[in-house]
């Protein structure tokens, strides 16, 4: 494969669908993510679409599956399996071999893991095995069940009623997360503190990220890491002096460059399965 194509090297954030699923109330389904999984590595590899020209695409191909090796636990799990249609594809998404300069570690894919920048993780495939290209979709268990969120404008749905229609999870939110401090955190009064974080979208890029140390009455920007590429995660750092004691509140909001930004917690509508939850992150620490 080397040999034979033009490699490609992204950086991109690598995000469950179900990152900051326990922030959802009622609680939805599945495990209880707080902030954790998510990540940003350096992924090399060949262009999808170079791939798919090489083999000789036929007129009327629409969609594009693909398994993997990892095969379920539980024997009566039906293999992972993913569609993409055609008009997806662009330059960025790859098939992987490397990830941070070495051969892709067995825990995220090996040898080969399909990559697309700017969609939530439950797209990219590891240890693929095989892609086929057909003319219609085809029913799938991780297309028509798993991994769904309503198809209304909200993505969001009643505990008691819920929707009718639904639609793979995909594109990412727009989201920070505040690395340092955390909830358990302690800083002595009048010290010099350093609000730390990253802040990632689809793609379109993080324009700002804007700092509240009271309850969101008043907003400041941060410093934002420029040199970060357009689907990796931009680090942000914020210098605050805590002058009160006793428990203090810091929350983060991100802005992309579409103007898109992060809802309050509370008015992020909810999902049965507890999917791509972006609300502004706040963590409470003791100032003694």
């Amino acid at each position: 494969m080397k040999e034979h194509f033009e490699q490609v090297e992204v950086t991109a954030v690598l995000q469950c669908g179900g990152n900051s699923r326990s922030a959802f109330k009622p609680m939805a389904g599945g495990i209880q993510w707080g902030s954790g999984a998510v990540g940003c590595a350096s992924w090399k590899g060949v262009r999808l679409r170079d791939i798919l020209n090489r083999a000789g695409l036929q007129k009327g191909a629409h969609w594009i599956g693909f398994n993997g090796k990892d095969n379920a636990a539980y024997y009566e799990s039906p293999n992972f399996i993913r569609e993409l249609e055609i008009d997806e594809l662009d330059d960025h998404v790859i098939v992987a071999y490397e990830m941070n300069g070495e051969d892709l570690p067995y825990l995220n894919g090996f040898p080969l893991r399909l990559v697309i920048p700017g969609y939530y993780s439950d797209s990219w495939v590891k240890m693929l095995s095989n892609v086929t290209v057909t003319k219609e979709y085809k029913n799938l268990f991780f297309m028509d069940v798993a991994y769904r969120v309503p198809d209304n404008e909200c993505e969001c749905e009643e505990p008691d009623n819920k929707a009718k229609k639904t639609k793979p999870i995909t594109t990412m939110n727009v989201k920070s997360i505040i690395g340092y401090p955390t909830n358990d955190t302690v800083v002595h009064h009048n010290s010099h503190v350093v609000v730390r974080g990253v802040a990632f979208d689809d793609g379109h890029g993080i324009r700002d990220v804007f700092i509240s140390t009271d309850e969101g009455k008043t907003w400041e920007k941060s410093i934002l890491d420029e040199t970060a590429g357009r689907y990796a995660f931009k680090e942000f750092r914020f210098s605050y002096k805590p002058t009160t004691y006793g428990k203090v509140s810091v929350m983060a909001k991100a802005v992309n460059r579409l103007g898109q930004e992060q809802p309050l917690a509370k008015d992020v509508k909810w999902n049965h399965g507890g999917y791509k939850f972006n609300g502004i992150d706040t963590v409470t620490f003791e100032v003694v």
